[in-house]
């Protein structure tokens, strides 16, 4: 299992100024940094591949859908424009030398829903998505469907809920990203959602209830781990928390949740590495 980083333990947007975090990543011993798409416009990926290049540093990418962006919208400009936004963000993974590209992109993050999604919203992410990952596996690119919690989508929750969609886009190279902050908050348990993620497992966000330094709070890292194990996973890993709120997306942080990050990084590595150790994966 490779380990890695959200930029976000550092920054609120990516851009050129923030190209020494890959430094600072690699430095730290880790083995990518995951970095967000939210705003294309300060993304430069021919700088970030060659810093990437120099460092040695592998890479996946993450983005959320928003209202003008929302595949499952009524309004057909409104899912063909998040249509060709998911393509941007899969051409800027491609053109970093990634492989791996994920989020909630399958409807509006934070949608102000009234009511449970129809059978239409499910239609409309599963045809918008369908139409991403055939572009995607033109470029050797996988797409992640990442369940997160009620508040934050009304529409993927649980890992059943990813695999139906999976099912619905019918593509191999859509998979599924778990986050076990949003687990702790939808799932029955840490072990039966990855156990049945299984093999279509990409990517893995290790948060703390909290999503502070992992290993200090309420999660069942013994079940995530025995599961991880089980299922012999060799992909993906980051450490995902925000030390600040930012103006692209919501993430609630009104509190400091370690020293800075830094802290968070090493403290929360070698917790991981600890339980990488007892379940016979390092």
């Amino acid at each position: 299992m490779k380990i890695g980083i959200h930029a976000y333990a550092w920054c609120s947007q990516w851009s050129n100024d923030t190209l020494d975090l890959i430094d600072r990543t690699k430095n730290l011993g880790m083995d990518f940094i995951e970095i967000p798409l939210m705003v294309l416009e300060t993304f430069d990926a021919a700088a970030v591949k060659e810093r990437l290049q120099e460092v040695g540093l592998g890479a996946v990418t993450s983005t959320v859908l928003l209202g003008d962006t929302d595949i499952t919208s009524d309004d057909a400009a409104i899912r063909a424009k998040g249509v060709e936004y998911l393509k941007a963000c899969v051409k800027a993974t491609s053109d970093i030398g990634a492989e791996n590209f994920s989020g909630v992109i399958y409807s509006q993050f934070v949608k102000p829903a009234l009511k449970r999604p129809t059978e239409q919203a499910w239609k409309y992410s599963a045809d918008g998505l369908r139409e991403a990952a055939r572009f995607a596996k033109e470029l050797g690119v996988n797409i992640g469907i990442e369940p997160v919690n009620r508040y934050e989508t009304y529409l993927i929750n649980t890992c059943d809920q990813a695999l139906k969609l999976k099912e619905m886009i019918g593509e191999d190279n859509i998979k599924i990203h778990l986050d076990t902050y949003h687990m702790n908050i939808e799932e029955k348990s840490y072990y039966d959602a990855t156990i049945k993620a299984g093999k279509d497992l990409v990517h893995y966000h290790l948060c703390e209830n909290d999503r502070g330094i992992p290993g200090t709070g309420l999660v069942n890292w013994d079940d995530i781990f025995r599961a991880l194990a089980e299922i012999d996973y060799q992909h993906n890993a980051a450490l995902e928390s925000f030390v600040d709120a930012t103006d692209n997306m919501n993430t609630w942080v009104w509190r400091q949740l370690a020293p800075d990050g830094d802290t968070l990084l090493r403290q929360g590595a070698d917790f991981i590495r600890k339980m990488q150790k007892k379940y016979g994966m390092a």
